[in-house]
């Protein structure tokens, strides 16, 4: 049985929970691989280049990319037990790998 999706509400509340912070996630494409990365800036940062309805669809854009895959158990699965934090310069990285026909056209979707 599939995971539910990942919402926006959800994945704010996991960022602030597990670090206090509501950090920015980007979908990063390298080597033709997807990643999935939290980044180091916050939300909460006065510094932070979105306002919050921005960020919120910033975030709803990720993870519709994360849901069309099929990787919200997995990710919701990593943002909860990986040990490290992001810090200035160094982001978290997530490999999203997607398997079956259907991953495989969405993947090639994305990297384009």
């Amino acid at each position: 049985m599939p995971e539910p999706p990942l919402s926006i509400d959800e994945v704010m509340a996991c960022l602030r929970q597990r670090w206090r912070a509501t950090y920015d996630l980007q979908l990063v494409v390298r080597r033709r691989r997807l990643y999935l990365q939290v980044m180091w800036a916050y939300l909460e940062q006065q510094s932070f280049p979105m306002d919050l309805e921005a960020y919120r669809q910033h975030l709803g854009e990720v993870l519709d990319v994360v849901n069309r895959l099929g990787l919200a158990g997995e990710v919701r699965q990593w943002m909860g037990s990986t040990r490290d934090k992001p810090r200035l310069g160094k982001a978290l990285s997530l490999p999203l790998e997607a398997t079956g026909p259907e991953a495989e056209t969405l993947i090639k979707e994305f990297l384009v």
